[in-house]
C-alpha cells in the first residue's frame, strides 16, 4: 500500500509532465490520469458506455471504443456536454487511482490536469501544482503544434491558477525555464524521499 500520495496537477501546458517524468526517473510510481481515462474509453470499458450513454453510441468507433477527436470536439464547444460528461468520468478514474495506489508501495502521484476541478484534491496527502503565465502556456502550447484558439479553449475549461494554488500543499514556479523548473522538481525529490524515509 502506497506510504504517500501526491496529486500533480497544473494547467495546459505549465511543466507539470516534466516534473511528473523526473518524479518517474527517481523511482517514484507516476500514474497519468489522461492514461487511467484511456483505460476506461476502451473497448467495453466503463468509460466508453458513459460517453455513449451521455453523447450517443456515433462517439464510438466501430470496434467500440471512445472517439476521442469526435468527444474533444464536441466538449470543447458544448460546456453543458463537458461538464456531464466529467462528472460521469471523474468518479471512475479516482476508483482506478485509488485501486493502484492500494496495490503499490513508496510514492504514488497522480498527474492530472483537472485535480482541483474533479475533487480530488483531498484525496492525497501532498498536492504539488506547476504554474506558469497564462499568455506563456498558450505560447507553449501554439509550439508544440496546437491551434492558438483550441489551446485558449482548453485553458478557459481548467480550473484557474488561483484555485489550484489555493487547494496545493506546494507551487512549483516553471516560468522562467528548465533550469528553474529542475530546481523545484529536485527539491519535490529531496521532500518526498524525507517523508518516507528513504
Amino acid at each position: 500500500m502506497a506510504k504517500l500520495t501526491v496529486g500533480l496537477t497544473g494547467g495546459l501546458a505549465s511543466g507539470k509532465s516534466t516534473v511528473a517524468r523526473r518524479l518517474a526517473a527517481a523511482g517514484f510510481t507516476v500514474l497519468d490520469a489522461d492514461d487511467l481515462v484511456g483505460e476506461l474509453h476502451r473497448a467495453n470499458g466503463a468509460g466508453a458506455r458513459v460517453v455513449a450513454e451521455l453523447l450517443g453510441p456515433e462517439y464510438l468507433e466501430p470496434g467500440g471504443a471512445v472517439d476521442k477527436a469526435a468527444v474533444a470536439r464536441r466538449v470543447f464547444a458544448d460546456e453543458r456536454a463537458r461538464e456531464r460528461l466529467e462528472a460521469a468520468i471523474f468518479p471512475l478514474v479516482r476508483q482506478r487511482f485509488r485501486d493502484l495506489a492500494a496495490a503499490t508501495d513508496g510514492v504514488v502521484v497522480l498527474e492530472a490536469t483537472k485535480l482541483v476541478e474533479a475533487g480530488f484534491a483531498p484525496d492525497f496527502d501532498l498536492v504539488v501544482t506547476v504554474e506558469a503565465p497564462v499568455a506563456l502556456r498558450v505560447a507553449r502550447a501554439v509550439a508544440r503544434g496546437m491551434d492558438p484558439a483550441a489551446a485558449r479553449a482548453r485553458l478557459s475549461a481548467q480550473a484557474d491558477e488561483a484555485t489550484r494554488r489555493s487547494a496545493a500543499h506546494l507551487v512549483i514556479e516553471s516560468g522562467a525555464g528548465l533550469d528553474e523548473l529542475a530546481a523545484w522538481t529536485e527539491a519535490l525529490i529531496a521532500t518526498l524521499r524525507a517523508r518516507i524515509g528513504r
